[in-house]
């Protein structure tokens, strides 16, 4: 049988989100030494200079570290200095990924059932709730995180942060998984009757 055109589209939406998923769990991992290396005092390119480094001769500035041994320094010279900074940023930055994993994960899950030809199930009404959970825990993380920003800074410069911004839009994210899945729902309900009375 022929895909329909909402299939194809489905289909080509399923491996952007694929692999939007994949990058998103390689990256899960590497979120600590990111915010270490934002963090530090030492600009980008001068400490990706450092890393590619050649060792000193003897007789020059001893001890040499190794480029491995160096980037740890670093991850932990940003952690020691700005510790209650970097550990809310990591903290936050790490549970925003795990839900958006999800999130993404439900996605895939609806894409699926597309794709087999039958969107009306109560197994996508669950995926949404599920997604509408998590973007509202996205929403909730974005706020406490502002607050805390402006009680840190003692100004008001983190409502101009994208803390600020994820709020509303992981706000209305999650009411638009929850209608839509209130109408995948209502779709299944409608169509087991429709079953049965035929």
């Amino acid at each position: 049988m022929e895909k329909t055109a909402v299939q194809k589209l489905a289909g080509v939406l399923k491996i952007l989100v694929t692999i939007t998923f994949v990058c998103n769990l390689i990256v899960l991992p590497l979120v600590p030494v990111l915010v270490s290396v934002a963090g530090c005092q030492i600009p980008l390119p001068e400490l990706l200079g450092n890393l590619t480094a050649e060792p000193p001769l003897p007789g020059d500035d001893w001890p040499y570290f190794s480029p491995g041994l160096q980037m740890f320094l670093v991850v932990v010279g940003a952690w020691t200095e700005n510790f209650a900074f970097t550990f809310v940023l990591t903290l936050f930055l790490l549970f925003c990924g795990i839900c958006t994993a999800v999130i993404l994960w439900q996605g895939r899950r609806v894409l699926g059932t597309i794709l087999q030809g039958a969107p009306f199930s109560t197994q996508n009404a669950v995926s949404l709730r599920r997604a509408a959970v998590c973007s509202f825990c996205i929403a909730g993380a974005a706020l406490l995180r502002t607050i805390w920003g402006l009680w840190f800074y003692q100004s008001l410069r983190p409502l101009a942060t994208y803390n600020a911004l994820f709020v509303p839009i992981f706000t209305m994210f999650g009411l638009l998984c929850l209608v839509m899945s209130a109408l995948f729902r209502q779709a299944t309900e409608m169509k087991v009757e429709n079953d049965l009375t035929i």
